[in-house]
């Protein structure tokens, strides 16, 4: 896999430089092939992608479940490159130093490819001599023609971040809510780069005088430049939207305008034709892939065990799930409430832990917006206008797609752990906590000793959500093999109010509806690995075989030629081959997937909700005697990190923050200080962020 993985870089790198001496002689000897130019130029630069995620497939498979993939503790602390902070500010956030390396090698890309381009463009115009006006023209249009190539090999890894359950993601082990980052960077280099050519050649035709006329060409043979320009419109809708101010404030237009990628990608096909758009389908295939499969999964509702609304303003919801749904506790998933929206779907951290019940899974929500606001009043006029027994699960119809995150617990790789969360942050946290206690009373792997939790909250009315811990049932078992302190930061209150004497959890509005035996379906690219390792090789295989096919037997016997037509039925062929060949497999997939969960939603429609809360007011005094609660304060992170180095000495520490971006990069910087200036005595801090900015 590396060495295919550096291969395909060393192409895209030195393609610039001139691509009759590195690949023509591979175009010229696949011309006679069946699949002609179109095949060679996709297996040269998207061949390599997919090559590696069928590899990731067998690496998945052989590599077998989380247990087996967790990292042994190491004997002396060690700096990893991808937990160590470099960048803490700038227009990036905190950036590791494996994404610093990452964010140089685009960076070395663009600006080589434009100083190689613009050398051969000068040497043939011979600059710096001087040119006539349409000399200047044809100038520019090559330079946008040059700058639209290098946008295709950014475009190439453009849409492989936002594949949810891609199977590269996976292997990698970078979750979905990091990998937005990278598809949010991404994003603004392609569309930046796309946008300049757009420019170069508009500039160009108006110095020749005819920019109205070439806007609206669309030729048979060659660049069709009106679906460009469509495309070129579509993807400036969604990079204006998507700038961080337009996003969180208009959150709802960033949403539905995004949904134009679908034109953005089939003018932009139409636009270069088939061999063109080979160079980045490899990664829109992998997108497609992933797309296909979370329609199958979120097509379906599911039963909603219980919907609680907390005065302090955030719900829990708790879900129903099959035994056999993989997830750990740093997982997320999305949800569409159909009552509110038929389109919108919210990401949120799984606030409990895949060992604290095999048939539910639940979230923490903070009312944020207009949808958790419509969700909140919606849960309160149930609870208010329905009796208990009269309640139907329709009243609140759910789908969830997911579970999405990390493929490694690493929470379970640190035996000391520092975890930093701000306000409904915390959520992943009470997951985190459970599965480790769980774990230690079940004799499952898991390194963790000493747990450090710092919670910063507005005013003390958000302090019951630490009720949502589900570790009553095992802390007699474990109080002498784990340290838990935590310390709770009220940062808008002097002192504690009346109610503050006792954490007790709040009163709120529930639903306990009868369940159907609805639950989330396994149909998730991180669901079964090898079934999804079989839907991806079956629909990479039945592309190749449509479009062998229609090479063979229609293309080359009728000599079509329409570079548009062609690029159309390209696409054609990639959807083709996913929902015929793999959608089979997803079918069969469904039918084992339904036939392995039965009879268990039987089981846990007599127990489910009720043993979800039946033990939650005695597990409060455990919570409640390890929580120190500071009013009036912030955390003092250096001295937070101080104690803690004196205490456990030389050793790995791992840091999980989640929180806003000043949260996380308060806690980077300290890491960062930290690690360059600590001694031989004194532990290494791993920062690792749990924070999802969509």
């Amino acid at each position: 896999m590396w060495v295919t993985f550096v291969l395909w870089l060393v192409i895209i790198f030195v393609f610039p430089a001139g691509n009759k001496v590195f690949v023509g002689n591979w175009i010229a000897a696949a011309e006679k092939s069946p699949y002609g130019i179109t095949g060679a130029i996709f297996l040269i630069f998207s061949g390599p992608v997919l090559l590696l995620a069928i590899l990731a497939v067998v690496y998945l498979i052989i590599a077998g479940e989380d247990d087996h993939l967790m990292q042994r503790r190491r004997k002396r602390p060690a700096y990893r490159l991808w937990t160590f902070p470099v960048l803490v500010d700038g227009p990036f956030g905190v950036v590791s130093a494996t994404e610093l390396i990452g964010i140089l090698l685009f960076i070395a890309y663009t600006v080589w490819s434009v100083y190689a381009y613009a050398a051969r463009i000068f040497e043939e115009y011979k600059v710096p001599h001087r040119l006539s006006l349409l000399e200047w023209s044809k100038i520019l249009e090559e330079s946008g023609l040059r700058l639209g190539s290098i946008g295709l090999f950014c475009l190439a890894f453009l849409f492989i971040p936002i594949s949810r359950g891609s199977v590269l993601l996976r292997f990698v082990d970078i979750p979905f809510e990091h990998a937005t980052r990278y598809h949010v960077w991404l994003g603004h280099l392609t569309m930046a780069i796309f946008t300049l050519h757009g420019i170069a050649y508009v500039i160009g035709w108006t110095m020749e005088g005819h920019l109205i006329e070439q806007l609206l060409e669309w030729k048979d043979i060659g660049i069709a430049n009106l679906p460009g320009v469509i495309s070129l419109i579509a993807g400036l809708f969604m990079w204006i939207t998507s700038f961080g101010y337009m996003r969180k404030r208009f959150f709802e237009l960033f949403f539905y305008t995004h949904q134009l990628y679908v034109i953005f990608v089939v003018f932009l096909v139409l636009h270069v034709g088939d061999f063109v758009f080979s160079i980045c389908a490899g990664g829109i295939f992998l997108f497609m892939l992933d797309r296909f499969l979370r329609f199958w999964q979120s097509r379906e509702t599911v039963d909603v065990i219980s919907a609680t609304s907390h005065p302090c303003g955030t719900m829990e919801l708790v879900v129903s799930k099959p035994a056999n749904l993989r997830y750990n506790a740093l997982s997320f998933i999305f949800v569409q409430a159909r009552e509110l929206s038929w389109l919108q779907w919210h990401p949120f951290s799984v606030s409990s832990s895949p060992l604290d019940g095999k048939h539910h899974l639940s979230v923490l929500i903070k009312v944020l917006g207009g949808w958790t606001d419509q969700l909140r009043a919606h849960i309160s006029s149930i609870s208010e206008d329905e009796p208990a027994k009269d309640k139907a699960l329709s009243t609140l119809t759910v789908s969830v797609e997911g579970p999405y995150g990390h493929e490694m617990p690493y929470h379970l790789m640190y035996e000391n752990l520092i975890l930093v969360a701000g306000g409904i942050g915390v959520s992943p946290f009470l997951a985190i906590l459970s599965d480790i206690l769980h774990r230690v009373k079940e004799g499952k792997p898991c390194l963790p000793k000493n747990i450090v939790l710092v919670w910063a909250i507005k005013t003390s009315d958000e302090l019951p959500l630490l009720s949502a811990a589900d570790i009553e049932p095992v802390c007699p078992f474990v109080s002498n093999k784990i340290t838990l302190e935590i310390s709770t930061y009220v940062t808008r209150q002097s002192e504690p109010s009346l109610e503050d004497g006792k954490v007790r959890a709040p009163p709120s509005a529930c639903i306990f509806p009868v369940s159907r035996g609805r639950s989330m379906s396994g149909l998730a690219g991180t669901g079964d690995n090898v079934w999804s390792g079989l839907y991806v090789i079956s629909s990479i295989l039945g592309f190749a075989l449509l479009l062998g096919v229609l090479d063979s037997y229609y293309i080359n016997p009728y000599g079509v030629m329409t570079w548009w037509y062609k690029g159309l039925l390209f696409l054609a062929c990639m959807a083709a081959g996913i929902v015929i060949f793999g959608g089979l497999v997803v079918i069969l997939w469904n039918v084992w997937d339904k036939r392995a969960s039965a009879g268990e939603h039987r089981d846990y429609s007599k127990r489910g909700g009720s043993k979800h809360e039946a033990h939650k007011d005695s597990c409060l005094e455990n919570i409640a005697s390890s929580n120190t609660i500071h009013y009036g304060s912030r955390p003092d992170f250096q001295e937070i990190f101080e104690s803690v180095s004196e205490r456990w000495g030389a050793v790995d520490a791992g840091v999980i923050v989640c929180g806003p971006a000043a949260l996380q990069s308060s806690v980077a910087k300290e890491c960062r200080s930290q690690n360059l200036n600590r001694s031989c005595k004194r532990p290494i801090f791993h920062f690792n962020s749990h924070s999802f900015d969509l």
